[in-house]
């Protein structure tokens, strides 16, 4: 049986773009605390006891975190939208532009210095829980019919 792309599956595309956009901007953000902060290459992160006493390394680790937090949830992200998508393309766009407002407000509470701010960004875990619906009801789609 073969698997027919509905045209909107075009803003699933669309949105799975988008969020590659969104990361490269999320290490800019990280490039720009790096410079601040003076860390060096090849470190991923200011050292703890530097990163107590100056600020702007505290804030380069923070920015490295909430980027390296980011990349371990996009390809879960990329799965269950592009899955998700082809039964049910403008559920799950609409699902990944609400996953990725919690990540700008994760990331932005983040960088903010004060960990624990990130936490403002936890409802774009609804989006994801989406996705996961939208995944499973496309999957089960495909092997019954």
């Amino acid at each position: 049986m073969p698997i027919i792309i509905p045209k909107e599956y075009g803003y699933v595309l669309g949105v799975s773009a988008l969020s590659a956009l969104q990361l490269m901007s999320f290490a800019m953000k990280v490039g720009a605390a790096r410079k601040a902060a003076k860390v060096p290459y090849p470190y991923a992160y200011a050292d703890r006891n530097e990163a107590e006493k100056d600020p702007k390394k505290n804030i380069f680790n923070c920015a490295q975190r909430a980027h390296q937090q980011s990349l371990e949830m996009y390809p879960i992200f990329q799965t269950l939208l592009l899955i998700g998508g082809l039964a049910y393309p403008e559920i799950s766009a609409g699902c990944g532009i609400f996953y990725m407002i919690g990540r700008i407000v994760y990331v932005s509470g983040y960088i903010s210095g004060e960990p624990g701010n990130r936490t403002k960004g936890a409802f774009g875990v609804l989006g994801l829980f989406g996705l996961l619906g939208t995944s499973a009801l496309s999957i089960y789609n495909v092997i019954m019919n």
